[in-house]
C-alpha cells in the first residue's frame, strides 16, 4: 500500500496533545444513532433505524452478559465485518460500552498463513471469540492439525453467530478450538433486533448433540440454586423463538425454563451447568 501524504497520517501524529478523556455529548433515548440496510436475499432491503437509549442498552448488557465478559481480564475478539450489524453491535457498541479490551483485525483468516486466526489468539492471549458457523466450517475443511499448532488455552468463552451451527461444526470447534473446556454460546438474531436474543448465558459447562427437544440443567448465583437442581426440558417444537427444530442443521439453545419439552425430530438439545 503506498503512502498518500494528502490523505494518511502516522497515529501517534493524530493523538499527540490530545486529552486522554472527553465529555461526551448526552442525547434522548430516542434519538436516531444509525441507519443499517438489509441484506435483501430474501426482499427488498430494509433500512433499520436503530436509537440511542435502547440499542445501547441492548448491545452494553448482551454482550457483557451472553460471553459472562470480565473487562479487567478479558481479551475479547468479534471475528465479523465491522460493516454487518454483528460489527456494529459486538464490535464497535457493546464492547466500547463496557470498557472492553478486544482485538479488532481486518483481512481474510488465511492471509498469511490458514493459521492467523489462531496465532492472534495466542499472542494476544484471546478468551472470549465469536465467529460464524462458516467460518467454523472452513477451519474444518483446512485441517485440526492447523489449530493444533498453536496454544489456545486462554480461550475460555466462544461463540457463534450469522446461521444456524450444524452438529458437526458444533463438536468440532468445541474440541479443536475449545479444546473441550470453552462452552460455545450459539446466538441468535436479526439486524431488525440489533443484539442476541436468544444464547445460553454465562455457561460453565456445556455439551451438545441432536436428540428430542432442549435439556438444560442451569444453576444460577444470585440467591442460591434451582430448587433441587431439577432438570428442565426447554421447548424445541417446530417454532420456537425463531429457530426451526425439524431443520436438521439447527441446534436449539433457549434458556427459558417455563417452555414445555416438545420433540421436535432432529431438534437440538444441551445440557450443562450455567451461572447468570
Amino acid at each position: 500500500m503506498e503512502w498518500n501524504d494528502g490523505r494518511d497520517q502516522w497515529w501517534h501524529d493524530v493523538v499527540e496533545g490530545r486529552p486522554a478523556s472527553h465529555t461526551p455529548e448526552f442525547f434522548d433515548s430516542e434519538h436516531p444513532l444509525f441507519i443499517l440496510y438489509t441484506s435483501g436475499t430474501t426482499g427488498r432491503p430494509k433500512g433499520i433505524l436503530h436509537t440511542s437509549g435502547g440499542y445501547l442498552t441492548q448491545a452494553a448488557y448482551t454482550h457483557r452478559t451472553v460471553f459472562d465478559l470480565k473487562p479487567e481480564t478479558d481479551v475479547y475478539w468479534c471475528t465479523a465485518d465491522i460493516g454487518w450489524v454483528t460489527g456494529h453491535t459486538y464490535i464497535v457498541y457493546g464492547p466500547l460500552a463496557n470498557g472492553a479490551t478486544q482485538v479488532i483485525y481486518e483481512g481474510t483468516p488465511n492471509t498469511p498463513h490458514e493459521g492467523r486466526h489462531w496465532d492472534i489468539v495466542q499472542k494476544y492471549g484471546v478468551t472470549l471469540y465469536y465467529t460464524a458457523p462458516t467460518t467454523i466450517r472452513t477451519f474444518m475443511k483446512w485441517g485440526a492439525e492447523i489449530p493444533a499448532r498453536y496454544d489456545l488455552s486462554t480461550l475460555r468463552v466462544l461463540g457463534s453467530v450469522g446461521e444456524p451451527i450444524n452438529p458437526e461444526a458444533w463438536m468440532w470447534y468445541r474440541e479443536h478450538i475449545g479444546g473441550n473446556r470453552a462452552p460455545i454460546v450459539d446466538t441468535w438474531w436479526q439486524t431488525e433486533t440489533g443484539a442476541i436474543m436468544t444464547g445460553l448465558v454465562g455457561p460453565e459447562r456445556l455439551t451438545v448433540g441432536v436428540g428430542l427437544g432442549v435439556e438444560l440443567r442451569r444453576r444460577i448465583g444470585l440467591g442460591g440454586e434451582l430448587p433441587g437442581r431439577r432438570e428442565r426440558h426447554l421447548g424445541c417444537g417446530p417454532r420456537v423463538l425463531g429457530v426451526d427444530a425439524h431443520d436438521h442443521s439447527s441446534l436449539c439453545s433457549v434458556p427459558v425454563f417455563e417452555l414445555s419439552s416438545r420433540g421436535g425430530a432432529g431438534g437440538g438439545w444441551a445440557s450443562g451447568s450455567a451461572a447468570s
